[in-house]
């Protein structure tokens, strides 16, 4: 099996100000592409994992990138590194969603330290990437990312892509 992934992230806004004979403009434009080959060194994947899931309200859930998770055709993914986490907070949540390394064997990725989580409100995005080396990843001791429903009223529901 091959795995061939490109991320792209792009920003476009314009800037405008009404001064008194003119109109200043200024477009900021960033984007961001990573393109990656199918194996294991630099800007290369072998693994992708992708899902919708729902959280309970006030739950949450360890997701274990050494050994539990399959991909959509059933083979079970060991990442030995991750490349990029993207995860979507549904739009119709009322609730916020963290995610950072679980408490224990928490995988620290590109967090600081294992107390760190982002929190991503309903409609964000949360993408991060590590196209070289990735961030490795330790089965049994640095392998549990958990995902968190901040709030006590209702469910949340999210989409997340792993890809090592």
């Amino acid at each position: 099996m091959s795995l061939e992934t490109v991320i792209v992230a792009s920003l476009k806004a314009i800037e405008t100000s009404n001064l008194d004979l003119a109109q200043g403009r200024a477009p900021i434009e960033l984007e961001v592409r990573h393109a990656f080959g199918s194996g294991s060194g630099a800007n290369q994947a072998s693994n992708a994992f992708s899902d919708s899931r729902t959280l309970a309200a006030s739950g949450s859930e360890n997701i274990d990138l050494a050994g539990a998770l399959t991909t959509i055709f059933g083979v079970v993914l060991n990442f030995a590194s991750v490349k990029a986490i993207l995860i979507r907070a549904r739009a119709t949540n009322v609730n916020n969603v963290a995610v950072g390394p679980a408490a224990s064997n928490g995988f620290l990725g590109p967090f600081a330290d294992a107390s760190d989580r982002v929190v991503i409100k309903p409609g964000g995005v949360f993408l991060v990437t590590a196209p070289a080396a990735g961030w490795p990843v330790t089965a049994g001791t640095g392998d549990l990312l958990t995902v968190t429903n901040l709030g006590a009223g209702s469910a949340v529901d999210y989409d997340i892509v792993i890809i090592g």
